[in-house]
Parts: C-alpha cells; sequence; structure tokens
C-alpha cells in the first residue's frame, strides 16, 4: 500500500540547459536539434528528470531505461523496428520501455518533460 512517505518531492535546481545535435548515425533526416533542460534533483537519487525539446526531424533511439514522459506541445512518432507505431500530441502521458529501439520522428516541433529512473 502507498503511503505519504513514499511520495517524492523535488527540489528545483537552476536550470542546466544542454543544446545537441543527434550524432551522424542515428541521424536519418532533418537538421534533429535538441535541448534539454536538467532541472529536477531527486534527493533520494532514484532519478533524474527535466525537458526535452527538438525540431522536426527523425533518428534512431535506444533506450536503457524506462522513460516516463509527457507531451507538453508538438506531435511525434515513435516506430519500432518491425515498423509499428504510435503517435503522441500534446497532452499525452506515456512510457517509453527499457530495450524500445525504434525512430523517434517529430512531425511537429514538440517538448516533453521526463523522468528515467535509475535501477537499484
Amino acid at each position: 500500500m502507498t503511503q505519504a512517505s513514499d511520495i517524492i518531492v523535488f527540489q528545483r535546481n537552476p536550470v542546466r540547459v544542454e543544446q545537441f545535435a543527434a550524432p551522424a548515425e542515428r541521424r536519418i533526416e532533418g537538421e534533429c536539434a535538441q535541448t534539454v533542460e536538467n532541472h529536477y534533483s531527486d534527493p533520494s537519487g532514484q532519478f533524474h528528470a527535466g525537458i526535452w525539446s527538438g525540431g522536426c526531424g527523425s533518428w534512431r533511439v535506444k533506450y536503457h531505461e524506462h522513460e516516463f514522459c509527457t507531451l507538453l506541445e508538438g506531435y511525434v512518432r515513435l516506430t519500432d523496428k518491425q515498423g509499428d507505431s504510435v503517435e503522441l500530441y500534446a497532452g499525452d502521458h506515456f512510457v517509453i520501455p527499457a530495450g524500445f529501439e525504434g525512430i523517434w520522428e517529430v512531425l511537429e516541433p514538440a517538448r516533453k518533460t521526463y523522468a528515467i529512473f535509475e535501477p537499484k
């Protein structure tokens, strides 16, 4: 049974912004410019969280840990190696499971919050 003591309270830190482009071997099309703001610190060290922003483009992705997300704006498509896809819109909550491999395609410039839990 979940108790109040199980609730994790975020401590806000000064925003650290990283701007980067997808490595050439991952880029499929488009500029794929991305920005990540890591602005939450979990006192227990269980996970890290922040905001990702990206322009239109496609690139190959592989997730090593579960990523818990909310799409704040934009429109994206995730396609797995078998060719099955899911389209995500602003306001959608979703989890990208550890081990997922495929294509992340931004069809309309997008921002998402995310949290990645660290394995214990």
